[in-house]
């Protein structure tokens, strides 16, 4: 069953053509891992994808609802939650802060009942720090859930932004290249992450150049190259696919 369906989207800039024809099925329940070098198109789809910028042509389908003409906020509530290339990690705010943060589009309440205290925000908001502490446990952050994000190491920002996404409870989760500018120990700890978030329901669409995390968790491989899908498949077939190996890979093979 297609969680997502993009269906022949194309988007261009100015006369350039950034993305072409691009039709893609993303598995409810599944990994799927997105390639393809610098310049692919990749960060584009997700632009699309989640309502950011708007595609020139073609369409895309979350839980077959048309979703190309929606605004941001209306797809996250949806339940696609997203990660960015780099940090978007509010660093004066607490690392539990950063977390509540992502819980915005579902916390209820509005000027006048926050003011007066009412006993059901209390217990919302009461049961809104218990959901952020259990994703920072997660995460392996609760034990500093009351620092200052910015005294947070890189790999563990990384996590907390990961964190905030998870807090939206998102039923499609967007990843945009997690794994960069990590140690190879941080690595392996975020593909473990990503394996039980999989397992506990949570569907991912991952870009990502680190290609071993790719071909060691997704069910799935899409190839971009100059916008347009070279292949897709299994990620075995993928990885040896001569277009992948001439376009992306330069000759070379993956070292999985």
């Amino acid at each position: 069953m297609s969680l997502l369906s993009i269906d022949k989207i194309s988007k261009s800039y100015d006369g350039i053509r950034a993305l072409h024809r691009i039709s893609l099925r993303v598995r409810k329940g599944t990994i799927t891992g997105l390639i393809g070098p610098n310049g692919a198109g990749k960060t584009t789809l997700f632009h699309l994808i989640t309502g950011v910028e708007r595609p020139s042509s073609g369409s895309i389908s979350f839980q077959g609802i048309a979703i190309t003409s929606l605004e941001p906020h209306e797809i996250a509530l949806l339940g696609v939650g997203r990660t960015f290339q780099t940090l978007q990690v509010l660093g004066t705010m607490t690392v539990v802060e950063n977390i509540l943060t992502g819980m915005h589009t579902r916390l209820k309440g509005g000027f006048l009942s926050c003011g007066l205290w009412f006993p059901w925000i209390h217990r919302g908001e009461k049961s809104a720090l218990q959901e952020a502490k259990d994703i920072l446990e997660f995460l392996g952050l609760l034990g500093r859930w009351k620092w200052p994000a910015f005294q947070l190491s890189f790999g563990q920002q990384k996590m907390l932004e990961l964190g905030r996404a998870l807090a939206m409870q998102p039923k499609l989760l967007l990843l945009d290249e997690p794994a960069a500018g990590l140690t190879p120990a941080e690595v392996t700890r975020l593909s473990e992450k990503i394996r039980r978030l999989r397992d506990d329901g949570i569907t991912i669409l991952i870009v990502e150049h680190h290609m071993g995390m790719i071909m060691d968790i997704a069910d799935e491989v899409a190839a971009l190259h100059n916008g347009e899908l070279i292949a897709e498949g299994p990620p075995d077939t993928v990885r040896d696919d001569p277009r992948v190996i001439k376009a992306y890979l330069q000759g070379r093979g993956v070292d999985a």
